[in-house]
């Protein structure tokens, strides 16, 4: 029809050898595909349309069915998701949800979000030892409106960071608001738990800048309840001052003496207690001279005959 414009459909069977009725269905489907059009030149007929037109149509028609099944596939992607969560939660009686965080623009992010949708309780483990100002600096405005709120809050720090005047003075702070700070000579990990539903917890507990991870459920918002009450039952008010034991011991000297019989590094025991490594050294020193014990190992021997240790 390009090359013979002033063929009609007798014409162009003859050329192709093919039946009218055949040519006839051709026409038919090139008309479906706008490749043909009503002739000007010859009322009733039809002549073809120009092949970059034609051709760019078919693509545009193609490009328009593609993304009505792109469409489609997303909507039911979409509904089928719904529905496997729907029946996960009818099976087991309960949802569980894992979502990574990375960065600390996320992190804060999300911390700001779960803050502003709190609504009873917020509980947290802050181990690091003295708390950077730019911390502290980020943390205030968001636990300012939840105790505004009338959110109850209870934090706990490491007994390091009574040392710290600017960490002692946001402790301070929170206390006077309505919040509530406690310390204890060593924690497990970062942690926040809001109003026991949603948990942000870092990815690494050590190395909190490789991002967090936020939890929900039923089953693990107990555990890490059960873990927090356990450790704020041990933990002591900030304004409080940490008394020695029965064996003459601060709680930091015992906990030194747990992370030195378990074979950790000075390294490790001095960031697990949130203080410098000189510190650190020292405090081992001085117990290693009370016990009379020439190594750690034989420190951590005679603790453990003089039930220094538990």
């Amino acid at each position: 029809m390009l090359t013979h414009q002033d063929w009609g459909v007798t014409e162009i069977a003859c050329h192709l050898s093919r039946s009218e009725t055949e040519v006839r269905e051709a026409l038919d489907q090139l008309a479906e595909l706008n490749l043909l059009r009503r002739s000007l030149r010859a009322p009733g007929g039809v002549r073809p349309v120009s092949p970059n037109l034609g051709f760019q149509l078919l693509l545009q028609r193609q490009q328009a069915e593609l993304l009505a099944q792109q469409q489609q596939f997303a909507e039911s992607q979409a509904a089928i998701s719904k529905l496997l969560d729907e029946y996960s939660e009818l099976r087991t009686g309960e949802r569980h949800g894992v979502e990574y965080l990375k960065g600390i623009d996320a992190i804060q992010a999300r911390l700001e979000e779960l803050a502003h949708r709190s609504t009873s309780e917020c509980l947290s483990f802050m181990p690091g030892g003295a708390q950077s100002a730019a911390s502290l600096e980020a943390s205030r405005p968001l636990d300012a409106d939840l105790m505004r709120r009338g959110v109850r809050m209870l934090t706990v720090y490491l007994d390091s960071v009574r040392n710290d005047p600017a960490t002692v003075e946001y402790a301070y702070w929170l206390h006077d608001n309505g919040g509530e700070v406690r310390t204890v000579p060593a924690l497990p990990l970062r942690m926040v738990l809001f109003d026991r539903e949603v948990a942000l917890l870092p990815i690494d507990p050590d190395n909190t800048k490789k991002g967090a991870v936020q939890l929900t459920g039923p089953g693990v918002m107990s555990a890490l309840a059960a873990l927090f009450e356990q450790v704020w039952e041990c933990a002591a008010p900030i304004g409080s001052s940490r008394d020695r034991d029965e064996a003459g011991l601060t709680a930091q000297e015992r906990e030194v003496l747990r992370q030195l019989t378990s074979g950790a590094t000075d390294e490790i025991a001095a960031k697990k207690l949130g203080i410098g490594l000189r510190t650190e050294r020292r405090i081992v020193s001085e117990l290693m001279g009370r016990l009379g014990a020439r190594s750690r190992f034989e420190a951590g021997v005679l603790a453990a005959r003089a039930g220094w240790t538990d």
